[in-house]
């Protein structure tokens, strides 16, 4: 394949992976009368049976038991799964308890946070414009605490555990498939065990639940796998700094499905918090371009 017909691939499957993420509320909006921890356990039960079958396929099986073998690596997988749930529990939650432009303002923050982050426990200096980035970032959560009395939780909880997440897995050397099937796999046993002793819903025994339920809960591995096949397929063709670019498009989406189809109210102070989020994100990609056009003329 050519490098332009690679870079054409790359695109696709980054848009298709991150508009996905974006339009994943509508699916979990779908099963919103079984509760969040319940669908949890969905989502970590069929990606575990999914990436297990996708493995098996991609022959990475052997590496994979070679990877569990490793206690070093299974002891930080085990916290990477922790805060992996937790951001899985968070967002399930926040969709269906009508908090869809928290958390798209919390995605929104994570690559912010992401460049904080590395400046604290990567040593990564900032450059000027990544700190004004940070500062608005900052400056803008600020804003809610003042008019609001409170600060955007659910946001920040969101951006927190997965840019953690992303700081962990970028310091475990691990092939992403096998890193979340591993995952996957730690959360099982307490996933089966709320499912079977923990859980008491109307919905728990699919048995009694209709083949349309049913088909929609399994599908949670899908919607878990899917945007990460596209995502690891375009990682492979297009350059981080490019990849980077299109992570707006998951919030964006969540954002206007908030707006204009589940009819979220945006007050004044959220509206402003925004506002120095996206000036912000501005800022940061301006500054990843202009880094991105030094690289080429060097």
């Amino acid at each position: 394949m050519s490098t332009a017909q690679d870079s054409r691939t790359g695109v696709i499957n980054a848009v298709a992976a991150y508009s996905m993420w974006g339009i994943a509320p509508l699916y979990f909006k779908l099963i919103a009368e079984v509760s969040s921890g319940e669908i949890l356990i969905h989502r970590i039960v069929w990606s575990s049976l999914l990436l297990f079958g996708l493995l098996v396929v991609m022959r990475k099986i052997p590496a994979t038991i070679k990877a569990i073998k490793q206690s070093k690596t299974l002891t930080i997988l085990s916290l990477s799964a922790t805060l992996l749930a937790v951001n899985w529990f968070l967002f399930i939650w926040a969709v269906n308890n009508d908090y869809i432009l928290d958390a798209s303002l919390g995605y929104y923050i994570n690559p912010l946070l992401n460049v904080a982050l590395g400046m604290i426990f990567l040593g990564e200096k900032l450059r000027r414009l990544q700190i004004i980035a940070v500062v608005l970032a900052i400056i803008g959560v600020g804003v809610q605490l003042v008019i609001l009395g409170s600060i955007p939780i659910i946001s920040l909880a969101l951006a927190g555990t997965f840019a953690c997440y992303g700081l962990i897995r970028k310091k475990l050397a691990i092939d992403t498939f096998i890193g979340l099937f591993i995952e996957s796999l730690l959360m099982l046993p307490v996933a089966l065990m709320a499912w079977l002793w923990v859980i008491d819903s109307s919905t728990v025994n699919m048995a009694n639940n209709s083949a349309y339920l049913n088909t929609l809960l399994i599908c949670a591995g899908i919607v878990t796998t899917a945007p990460l096949l596209c995502f690891t397929a375009a990682a492979k063709r297009l350059p981080l700094s490019t990849l980077g670019f299109f992570q707006y498009i998951g919030p964006s989406i969540m954002f206007l499905l908030a707006m204009f189809h589940f009819n979220e109210p945006l007050a004044l102070p959220k509206l402003v918090t925004f506002g120095f989020i996206w000036s912000a994100l501005a800022i940061y990609s301006f500054d990843s371009l202009k880094q991105q056009k030094k690289a080429r003329s060097n």
